[in-house]
């Protein structure tokens, strides 16, 4: 099982992915996500330049010791192009070895622990009537929980919200990375969010009931202070959990919000490490692990960090938005099968485009996702598509407050 090519390949069908493909000797090929929003070109040259020439001639069948081999012979560990590159490669080599054994991935995982995996999709809207009807349009797709974001009287653009204006014009159901040769700016208020938030969920309760699993995310945007009080005004509307709601890099902070709610906490879509989540898991200061495997050094990693979790009864909750590939949300659903401590699955359906460039076997059916019975993944890389759709600058926006401050979107 030696590897004799390993290709990077860019293509922006809906918008930007980058994709490793490793060959082996006998013919084998496995698929690798290392798309990082907007330096998606970073992780490409990480790849091409510095990793590929690493992986010709190794046995494919040695995952743990490649991932140990890219983890520390680079020196320079962590941060999100290492480890999305780390992923790529993981992947693509689980990805062969399990076409090698002629099973879904899931199976080598240790086989599934559940007959689906439970889903929530992204509804949204600039008033209630509109938040409303982006609801029923979900329940009527087929999803069962929901995450609930909305615009803020007095903030021009709210992450999260598809209708809402954007600088080139378009409207982004999908993706928040406009399509511009620079960041798109855009304005913050915490006060007037604070103010505002409590109502909508108790809106949408009187709306649609008690039964119905809700979700929210604060982006990162709130002081330890604001986020805890935001945290105890949504109790009553029992949330599944809120998301981000401060940073995460300052692990501590997280004591004084968890001091203040019981309302469930998701964290880590911007981690890259078990490292990020040490002080979080061991004091219990969250109830979510919110890191995708793209960008979280692979399958590899990533069972072992949730396995971490699972002693301290924190569960799964893999990020995955239209900025992770299908190769990569594949990845995600075998590993949510196969563990115990499964919570909930992040998925947005990603664009006709993208569907044909990426020909998937994962399906969604009655709230549930499940990644299939071909051998591998279950993703293919239509090549000949994907370079009808070139690589186009895009950037995620990025937030300041009424005086000017830079401040987190």
């Amino acid at each position: 099982m030696k590897i004799v090519a390993a290709d990077v390949i860019v293509s922006s069908p809906d918008r930007n992915f980058v994709t490793l493909k490793i060959t082996t000797a006998d013919g084998i090929t496995g698929l690798g996500d290392g798309t990082l929003n907007g330096r998606e070109l970073s992780v490409a040259s990480y790849l091409r330049d510095h990793v590929v020439p690493l992986l010709i001639g190794r046995d494919a069948h040695r995952i743990e010791d490649a991932w140990q081999f890219l983890y520390r012979s680079a020196y320079w560990r962590r941060g999100p192009v290492t480890m999305a590159a780390i992923a790529a490669v993981d992947v693509a080599l689980w990805d062969i070895k399990a076409k090698a054994a002629g099973m879904p991935l899931y199976q080598l995982l240790g086989g599934a622990s559940r007959t689906g995996i439970m889903a929530y999709g992204h509804a949204s809207g600039r008033d209630l009537p509109e938040l409303f009807d982006s609801i029923r349009a979900h329940l009527d797709q087929g999803y069962r929980s929901i995450r609930v974001q909305t615009s803020v009287p007095g903030i021009n653009a709210v992450y999260g919200v598809a209708a809402q204006p954007s600088t080139d014009g378009k409207r982004y159901d999908y993706e928040p990375a406009q399509r511009t040769p620079l960041p798109a700016e855009e304005d913050w208020d915490t006060r007037a969010y604070l103010r505002h938030l409590p109502g909508v969920f108790e809106a949408v309760r009187a709306e649609f009931g008690p039964e119905l699993p809700l979700l929210h995310d604060g982006h990162h945007r709130m002081t330890p202070i604001q986020a805890a009080k935001l945290g105890k005004a949504l109790e009553p509307y029992d949330l599944f959990w809120l998301e981000d709601c401060t940073p995460a890099e300052n692990q501590e902070a997280l004591r004084l919000v968890r001091q203040h709610t019981t309302t469930p906490l998701a964290i880590g879509e911007i981690f890259n490490t078990v490292w990020d989540y040490q002080t979080l898991i061991r004091e219990q200061l969250i109830d979510y692990v919110r890191s995708a495997v793209t960008h979280t050094g692979g399958i590899t990693a990533m069972r072992k960090l949730l396995d971490f979790a699972a002693q301290y009864q924190i569960k799964s909750g893999i990020h995955g938005p239209t900025d992770i590939s299908p190769v990569g949300m594949a990845a995600a659903l075998h590993l949510d099968l196969a563990i115990h401590n499964f919570g909930i699955q992040e998925y947005m359906r990603h664009g006709a485009l993208t569907n044909e460039v990426f020909r998937q076997s994962f399906t969604f059916a009655d709230g549930y996702l499940h990644p299939g019975e071909q051998p591998g993944i279950g993703v293919e890389l239509d090549e000949d598509a994907a370079a009808r759709f070139p690589y186009q600058p895009a950037y995620l926006p990025f937030n300041r407050l009424k005086d000017g401050t830079v401040h987190d979107w």
